[in-house]
């Protein structure tokens, strides 16, 4: 989101930070605070530039009041939750006229944090697949992972939406020696899918206890 609409694409860390939106821009405003913190402190601060989260671990996902995310929104519509699932714009300039996103799994993310806490280094770094998937092509993935079918409805753009934004995580892959791994498309909707159908109400669901981690899942994931 720092990078707003990007110059060149896919976007590595020298990509001009040019905000579209207030979240890009406190993200940004956040970077400069802590560099600073760097530059008059003893402090390192590592800048983990997300592409889109997304997917479930370890009986944890996205449970947002209100809920925001491509994924879930999409999912709650499969499990009946949600009437249908609005599409912000049909008119950008992508392969189906639908905006178009890099999504990285959450696990992936983790292992970043890891990777860079012990690597001892300081700057940004991109984490993304390097992979964008339009907004229709979630959804025909998500209807083909869970079985269901999923409405759609074309709605106006939202202010401040770039068409496209994919990462360059070369560098994450040089000095963290980061890759994604569990980051393919049907992987990320089949473990969120999972989740939601064990918790459709969110943390609120019968038994939904999904942050607690037994101790038979606290084994690192292998895949």
């Amino acid at each position: 989101a720092t990078y707003g609409e990007p110059e060149r694409l896919p976007i590595d860390e020298t990509t001009p930070q040019s905000p579209t939106n207030p979240y890009g821009e406190t993200k940004l405003a956040l970077e400069r605070l802590l560099f600073w913190g760097h530059k008059t402190m003893d402090f390192k601060p590592v800048f983990l530039r997300y592409f889109n989260a997304a997917g479930a671990s370890l009986g944890l996902g996205e449970d947002h009041h209100p809920e925001t995310h491509l994924i879930p929104l999409v999912l709650q519509v499969a499990l009946g939750e949600r009437e249908q699932i609005e599409v912000f714009g049909d008119d950008y300039d992508t392969a189906d006229g639908t905006c178009v996103r890099d999504y990285v799994h959450v696990v992936d993310l983790a292992r970043a944090h890891l990777l860079a806490l012990s690597a001892g280094v300081i700057g940004a770094f991109n984490l993304g697949t390097g992979v964008g998937y339009s907004v229709r092509q979630i959804i025909d993935v998500a209807a083909e992972v869970t079985g269901r079918p999923i409405a759609s409805a074309i709605t106006p753009r939202r202010q401040g939406d770039p068409p496209i934004l994919v990462a360059n995580a070369d560098k994450a892959a040089k000095t963290l020696n980061w890759q994604p791994q569990s980051s393919d498309l049907r992987t990320i909707i089949a473990d969120a899918w999972d989740w939601h159908r064990r918790y459709p109400k969110g943390y609120k669901s019968p038994g939904g206890e999904g942050w607690r981690v037994t101790a038979d899942q606290q084994k690192p994931e292998t895949r």
